[in-house]
């Protein structure tokens, strides 16, 4: 049969094209659903740390105040609060925020958190870079609200 010598491998060579590309798909769909499943754990590490310095707050009410006026980036460590004896309301309150805040940058990449009151209901917003490419205009974000 003349003319049917480079049929055979004319078919091997679509296999492998088929095949590689099938290959191709599967790779993307599993780098999808990795990206898909870190976006998912950072969302539970931000509600987690959020219920974190909500908690930390209803424990320590008689200094709301400091909880809300107090930049968690501006708080720093309270050694006093290491221990039970010379720690105030106010400077446990500054610790508890210095901790959130090194949780949450150390949890979340580029996280950041805020804690605001408004008419008696306390907002936490955690907002983190989920992408990681430096651009804070389609960050997500997580807010919760409670009254005590």
């Amino acid at each position: 049969m003349k003319g049917c010598e480079g049929f055979t491998l004319i078919e091997v060579l679509v296999a492998v094209i088929v095949l590689a590309l099938g290959l191709l798909g599967l790779a993307g769909m599993q780098a999808f659903g990795l990206r898909n499943n870190q976006s998912a754990y950072n969302r539970s590490q931000a509600t987690q740390l959020a219920y974190d310095i909500a908690d930390r707050m209803r424990a320590n009410t008689s200094a709301l105040a400091t909880y809300t006026t107090l930049v968690p980036t501006a708080a720093s460590a309270q050694a006093a609060c290491l221990n039970t004896t010379g720690c105030s309301p106010q400077t446990l309150a500054e610790n508890d925020l210095f901790e959130w805040h090194t949780n949450l940058t150390t949890m979340l990449s580029g996280g950041a958190g805020t804690v605001t009151v408004a008419g008696g209901v306390y907002t936490i917003t955690i907002r983190w870079d989920d992408d990681r490419d430096g651009n804070a205009a389609n960050n997500p974000s997580f807010q919760t609200s409670f009254r005590l």
